[in-house]
């Protein structure tokens, strides 16, 4: 079964042939059907009229911005028009800010867009905050350049390439009969009640599987069986994938982490329907889960209904 998460879906054919020419990647850099998406302090510049959508620019109009902002990312291909992102963060936001345009946080913008603007989102949300923090060259420490496109950033000094990473995240829902594992990452508000389902990042050397089990056993005491996977999703803040799973726990006695979760609870299925379900916004006194936007929200959906084949 597929999953339509947010940040997924991306249309564009990322065109890595084209990347690797520079020739040809100069002249869709200047062609005048050519595309540009503004970020602007990793804030993504939107429209809206009837419903929220990207605000692409037309070549013409970002001529005035890439004298000072300039590298654009090329993000691919559709219907034959190169769509590129663009960080303007340097410009003077009044020379950015156009009639219709404003600039949106993207967890919030991703709430509102159809769903495969989300996807193109992502990537160019992750590529542009890449650029940002990767300005120099993790060999020799001199200042690096992008190339292919943004794909690369290339040190002139000792030859290095430098390319873009994304952070494996293991997210699982421990389910045992009736009761599913909930926690409250440390740093939550407790009064609020919001649970979401465990999750850590994915060691070196280690599978999908062990890494859920390491991280169910760290943070909440339980002993994990049977391991399935569910869905993926990227999450661009600032580059992960998460990789959804269920697991079977082998035992029942939780015992938390204090330092990473602030509870980890066991709850019945009818509790967790209803959070998902029927839930008011601002009932702090009863349980509260994440939205749609997260990938945690399906993969509790998805065991609610049956899906869960442990």
């Amino acid at each position: 079964m597929s999953y339509p998460h947010t940040f997924t879906g991306n249309p564009l054919d990322r065109a890595d042939a084209l990347r690797r020419n520079p020739e040809l990647l100069a002249a869709a850099c200047a062609d005048p059907n050519s595309l540009f998406l503004l970020f602007h302090q990793l804030k993504v510049a939107v429209t809206e009229t009837s419903e929220l959508a990207l605000g692409w620019q037309s070549n013409q109009s970002v001529q005035p911005l890439l004298a000072e902002c300039p590298d654009p990312v090329l993000l691919g291909i559709n219907a034959g028009r190169a769509h590129f992102a663009l960080d303007v963060s340097a410009c003077d936001p009044l020379q950015v800010v156009t009639a219709g345009l404003h600039f949106e946080d993207a967890r919030a913008a991703a709430m509102a867009l159809p769903g495969p603007q989300t996807g193109i989102l992502a990537q160019a949300r992750s590529q542009i905050d890449w650029h940002r923090r990767h300005q120099f060259c993790s060999v020799c420490a001199a200042r690096t350049q992008p190339a292919r496109g943004g794909y690369v950033r290339s040190c002139a000094d000792c030859g290095a390439e430098h390319f873009p990473r994304t952070d494996p995240v293991a997210i699982m829902l421990i389910v045992d009969g009736d009761e599913c594992l909930l926690g409250q990452s440390a740093g939550r508000l407790a009064r609020t009640r919001t649970f979401s389902a465990l999750a850590g990042f994915i060691d070196q050397g280690e599978s999908i599987e062990e890494a859920v089990r390491r991280e169910v056993m760290e943070e909440a005491g339980i002993d994990v069986g049977p391991v399935r996977y569910h869905s993926s999703q990227p999450w661009p803040f600032p580059s992960s994938l998460m990789i959804g799973c269920h697991g079977q726990a082998n035992s029942r006695d939780i015992t938390i982490d204090p330092v990473e979760m602030t509870a980890v609870e066991w709850f019945h299925r009818d509790a967790v329907s209803q959070a998902l379900f029927e839930a008011k916004p601002g009932e702090t006194d009863q349980l509260r889960l994440p939205g749609p936007i997260a990938i945690a929200h399906h993969l509790i959906r998805s065991w609610l209904e049956g899906e869960t084949n442990l």
